[in-house]
């Protein structure tokens, strides 16, 4: 008599995971709050194209999921992501689905949504999009970060990091560095601690801004200027 191997454990775990994110009207709430903010039940469906309350029921799910994470401040009912793995693995599966370039945006304005995230974009607390992918690079061309044996901070890198005034204690077992695979550059850029505590760093000085209100961001001018000299970036690269 033939042996059953006994069903893993892990199985009904994963299918219920991947059912959460196999219909689209999910996936696009948990596309938009990449960008680590939390959002209104009504930003999402507006963002979504929904009823309110489509959004409730479809909001309801991943929270009982553990995708997203709830907060209530009087009426209004604030979600996020649950976290750096749940945002992690959202962008993970973006980058295996992205685009090859044969598709083309449909519209102007998605043309010019898809252009400026592409450009530049917070992927959760972090920097994505070329002007994430330039700064990995330069970084790891000045030795400041290792790539070869996985990501890693030099003693260089560490002092550069300091010498910003950035401080890289997070008060949690979140990896100092790690690589996130982007989805339009199809290479890693620079995630965990350091990454979105410079990711920070250039908000609140103004090196970078948001552009409207999704996760589309660019470099200023004055921005410009302190990656030229902090880390030979043209300007040109990352417009």
């Amino acid at each position: 008599m033939a042996r059953t191997t006994p069903p893993d454990p892990a199985a009904p775990r994963l299918a219920a995971l991947a059912a959460l994110l196999a219909d689209e009207t999910r996936a696009s709430f948990c596309l938009a709050l990449l960008d680590g903010r939390a959002w209104t039940a009504g930003e999402l469906a507006r963002h979504a194209g929904v009823a309110p309350s489509t959004t409730s029921e479809h909001l309801g799910k991943l929270v009982a999921g553990g995708l997203l994470a709830e907060e209530r401040q009087g009426r209004h009912r604030y979600v996020r992501l649950a976290g750096e793995r749940v945002a992690h693995l959202v962008e993970e599966l973006a980058a295996q689905v992205a685009p090859d370039g044969r598709e083309r945006p449909r519209g102007l304005r998605a043309a010019s949504v898809s252009s400026a995230l592409a450009r530049g974009r917070t992927c959760y607390d972090h920097l994505a999009g070329r002007l994430g992918i330039t700064i990995t690079e330069a970084m790891t061309v000045r030795g400041l970060l290792r790539q070869d044996t996985g990501f890693a901070l030099t003693d260089e890198g560490l002092g550069w990091f300091g010498s910003l005034g950035i401080s890289l204690e997070s008060g949690t077992r979140r990896p100092l560095v790690r690589a996130c695979l982007d989805w339009t550059e199809r290479r890693p850029h620079l995630a965990g601690t350091a990454g979105a505590a410079l990711c920070r760093h250039a908000l609140d000085t103004g090196w970078c801004v948001r552009i409207g209100s999704g996760r589309a961001v660019k470099a200023t001018p004055d921005g410009e200027r302190a990656l030229a000299e902090l880390l030979g970036i043209e300007a040109a690269t990352i417009r």
